[in-house]
């Protein structure tokens, strides 16, 4: 089999190419080189892509004695990553960038050009688990839950995921595979992880979003629409914030509010007490099925209510994870009026517009969705 090994000049990737290689594949390396201007040298764990990493990640193919390329990709992640998280944030909304480049860069864009190049598979070194089911390819957690890597691979469709080869899903430790790094005297062994949102090394997102969307002063509102305070930029906020609200009008109990919503058609940022916070159903039309859909599946069944044409389905039991890193919650999910909606047993602390929502039945990926609209528990409960 002729494979494409991802090298992002990680040791993950290294070794999982590595794998590859012993596995009697045909390997060829290619480093992804996502900014025309990339950062000379890392700084710790911040950022990734620069021009260390590409040279770490050739000296890991020359150790392995696998060809190796840098692809510029870099006109196509600004266009699909950056400005997209650029006009996601200027919608009110907040986005997840690196699910959008696992969408449309490493699992879109790469794919695409390796299987027009006679690849017959790209490997990455994800913390994920592809299983054969009895209804195709399954996407399921890796062995190490405290590395599993799922939730940012739930864009992938069932034709991206028979092209996808993770090794390393099945590692029980990370320290496992550094150790293997080691033995293999890849210098990368002990490099740290990257952390944080790579075209913004610093981290300093509010800083860097202020450089590319001009700030207007707005009025801060409570949940009834009495003018609170005020704010220089709401592209600034996100939900679920207590910090920096500059509030000039106290609550009427004292206690802290929260943002609430980012409204930038009227350039208001809503605020209110911490339990409003609580979401009781968020929904998107954007959603997608990793693998088998749950019909195929046989986890639930279509609506034969629905008008002819109409995707809906029952309402099934699942689990949603709306955050890489928050646990995965109980749930119940149904397709209807176009939306995949879903009704966590117990409500979601501060979920935003443009998250993304993967639900799980076991350990198995079923799907996702971005998240366009939510529903305070309090506003749900009230409802007729």
């Amino acid at each position: 089999m002729r494979v494409l090994a991802a090298m992002s000049g990680g040791v993950d990737s290294a070794v999982a190419a590595a794998r590859a290689v012993d596995a009697g594949h045909e390997v060829v390396g290619v480093h992804l080189a996502l900014s025309r201007m990339p950062g000379t040298l890392r700084t710790g764990s911040r950022g990734c892509c620069t021009i260390e990493d590409s040279l770490d990640a050739r000296r890991a193919a020359e150790r392995l004695g696998i060809p190796f390329y840098v692809w510029d990709f870099s006109e196509r992640f600004r266009a699909d990553v950056v400005d997209d998280f650029i006009s996601e944030y200027a919608a009110g909304r907040t986005p997840n960038p690196c699910m959008r480049c696992n969408e449309r860069i490493k699992f879109a864009a790469v794919l695409e050009k390796a299987l027009a190049l006679g690849f017959d598979a790209v490997v990455t070194g994800h913390y994920a688990h592809i299983v054969e089911g009895p209804h195709g390819r399954e996407l399921h957690r890796a062995s190490d839950e405290a590395k599993d890597q799922s939730y940012v691979l739930g864009v992938l469709t069932a034709e991206q995921l028979a092209h996808a080869w993770f090794p390393l899903g099945t590692t029980p430790s990370k320290a496992v595979v550094r150790a293997e790094a080691a033995e293999r005297g890849l210098t990368v062994a002990q490099k740290p992880d990257s952390h944080d949102i790579c075209f913004i090394p610093d981290g300093d997102t509010r800083g860097w979003l202020a450089d590319r969307i001009a700030p207007a002063t707005g009025a801060i509102v409570d949940r009834d629409g009495t003018v609170v305070g005020e704010h220089d930029g709401a592209t600034s906020f996100t939900v679920g914030q207590r910090r920096g609200l500059n509030l000039g009008v106290p609550a009427p109990d004292g206690r802290p509010r929260f943002v609430l919503e980012v409204r930038p058609r009227t350039n208001e940022v809503v605020v209110g007490p911490r339990e409003a916070l609580a979401i009781a159903e968020l929904a998107g039309r954007r959603y997608t099925w990793a693998g088998a859909d749950p019909v195929a599946s046989g986890v639930t069944s279509r609506d034969p209510s629905a008008a002819a044409g109409v995707d809906a389905l029952r309402p099934f039991d699942c689990h949603v994870q709306v955050r890489a890193h928050a646990d995965p919650v109980p749930a119940s999910a149904v397709v209807a009026g176009g939306e995949l909606v879903v009704r966590p047993v117990e409500p979601l602390l501060g979920v935003a517009p443009g998250q993304t929502a993967v639900v799980y039945v076991g350990t198995r990926v079923l799907g996702q969705c971005t998240i366009d609209r939510t529903v305070a528990a309090d506003l749900l409960v009230a409802a007729p």
